[in-house]
């Protein structure tokens, strides 16, 4: 049992034990409250540059499953967890959770209060924090670390395909996708076509899709200029659904903006309410900005509110056959009460494409 120091950047200090990976790091300091679905935390790109801090106490209980994964790799830079399960006991378990992530170079820390850290970062916001071997004394480098080039360091390299090549074809635009944004795609009968974050629109363009999916990722939505201006030219030519960052990249692309959050949105029990209906969802989510409704007024119609804080969880485009929702519907463990979104793209993708 080795020791091993988590400063906040407020000063706050706990000691833990280390587990995983070796090492010191900086990163940006988020909690997620999943009961279940540690698998695809670790895996979903949208944790790139944080240290991930899980809520419910005890984690790795069934181990490692790789079909689970949202991803090749892992993407969280560091993770923390009040008690780690090292006998896991699940009949579709291939390593344990400690195995994973020394094979990912992830550095892990248990034994700490979990539940006294994510009441400061509740109370305070989210904050940059330092795991080291001595405590810190020097707090410099942890107040001045930001994560940046976030999408282009989580975006596939080349293009990639899957699905039926007689199916729609849709292009999944890439800034930091899950798998199970394709695979759900797929499984409705699409051929996916899914391209790097740094495609033009006019790269997007002479692929032939009936339908453009603006996927998940990291980082600040802002920084994203050249795929915002991409994404004013493709408003209006073919249908779009976007997920998350996707729907914020949207949202400036209509002249919206955009805003950090105090501690954001990560888990698997966030209550969306659909305006038009008045039904009220359990989603998923992971995010840690958020669109201002109020800046997209006359641009589009608002659709979901996030039922806890009325933050803007979704936007309708009638005129340009696009909408867009800041949860996820693909969500893998669940909660799935959102996939009807996906046959409403199916939808729009068939309709235009007889219509055209």
């Amino acid at each position: 049992m080795k020791k091993a120091y988590l400063t906040l950047q407020n000063g706050k200090q706990f000691q833990g034990f280390r587990f995983g990976a070796e090492g010191e790091m900086v990163g940006e300091l988020v909690f997620t409250t999943g009961m279940t679905g540690y698998i695809e935390t670790l895996t979903d790109p949208s944790y790139y540059g944080q240290i991930v801090t899980q809520t419910f106490p005890l984690i790795g209980n069934y181990g490692m499953i790789s079909s689970d994964c949202e991803s090749k790799k892992s993407w969280v830079s560091a993770y923390i967890v009040r008690e780690k399960c090292d006998d896991p006991s699940n009949f579709r378990c291939e390593g344990t959770l400690e195995q994973y992530l020394k094979a990912n170079n992830i550095i892990g820390l248990y034994g700490i209060d979990t539940r006294e850290l994510t009441k400061i970062v509740r109370e305070a916001g989210v904050m940059n924090a330092a795991i080291t071997s001595k405590p810190l004394k020097e707090f410099e480098k942890v107040s001045n670390y930001a994560i940046t080039n976030a999408v282009k360091s989580v975006t596939c390299n080349e293009i990639e395909y899957s699905g039926d090549s007689d199916g729609l074809r849709v292009v999944v635009w890439d800034f930091g996708a899950k798998d199970n944004i394709p695979r759900e795609l797929v499984k409705r009968g699409c051929y996916c076509i899914k391209v790097p974050s740094y495609y033009t629109a006019e790269q997007i363009l002479a692929l032939n899709p009936q339908g453009l999916m603006l996927t998940n990722g990291p980082g600040d939505p802002a920084e994203n200029t050249e795929i915002i201006e991409n994404i004013k030219k493709l408003a209006g030519k073919l249908p779009v659904f976007g997920i998350c960052l996707g729907h914020q990249l949207f949202a400036l692309a209509m002249g919206g903006k955009t805003k950090k959050m105090k501690y954001g949105h990560r888990g698997a029990n966030q209550p969306v309410k659909n305006l038009s209906t008045g039904g009220v969802y359990i989603s998923s989510q992971n995010h840690g900005y958020e669109v201002i409704s109020e800046s997209l007024e006359g641009k589009g119609v608002l659709s979901y509110i996030n039922a806890n804080d009325n933050t803007c969880e979704g936007f309708d485009y009638p005129a340009l056959n696009a909408y867009t929702v800041q949860f996820h519907p693909e969500a893998c463990g669940g909660p799935q009460d959102a996939a009807f979104l996906f046959d409403k793209f199916i939808a729009n993708v068939k309709e235009g494409k007889f219509n055209a």
